[in-house]
């Protein structure tokens, strides 16, 4: 069954985009450019990180905290994709997680502290799990961009 987005009106729009032009910037702040008190604003936070819509955490550059190579692994499954998907979120290694179509049925990004530990990650611990039938693995030379403040269109 397929999850049906969240419907926003115009005030928890522009604070999602406040907060991803900011995730500090202070609630009173937020009020003052949406028009609502910094109570109402801390409820409107509140019930978006309650339903799921929104999280605030501090992104770093697994580059520079100890993590120089970073990869993405596609993966192929045979039989059911759940519990392999299920069987890799559970790895410390892995970052980001999806489930898709195409050629490949999982897509995962894995950072590791250097090319010994991505070797192991993927050739033991990704191919390791049960119904995995091939992967194929993208390291990454550079990050240029990474961004997350899309808005809400």
């Amino acid at each position: 069954m397929a999850t049906r987005p969240a419907v926003l009106d115009d005030v928890s729009r522009a604070i999602i985009e406040q907060l991803q032009q900011d995730g500090r910037r202070p609630y009173a702040s937020i009020g003052k450019a949406v028009g609502l008190s910094e109570a109402a604003v801390r409820q409107r936070v509140g019930r978006l990180q309650d339903a799921g819509i929104l999280q605030i955490v501090a992104v770093t550059d697994p580059m520079q905290v100890g993590f120089p190579r970073a990869a993405m692994v596609g993966i192929r499954v045979d039989g059911d994709i759940d519990p392999v998907a299920t069987a890799m979120e559970a790895l410390p290694e892995v970052d980001y997680l999806v489930i898709c179509a195409g050629s490949f049925d999982i897509l995962a990004e894995v950072t590791a502290e250097d090319d010994d530990h991505l070797l192991r990650v993927v050739n033991q611990s990704i191919r390791g799990i049960p119904g995995v039938r091939a992967t194929e693995t993208f390291v990454y030379l550079k990050l240029r961009k990474q961004f997350y403040a899309w808005g809400t269109r």
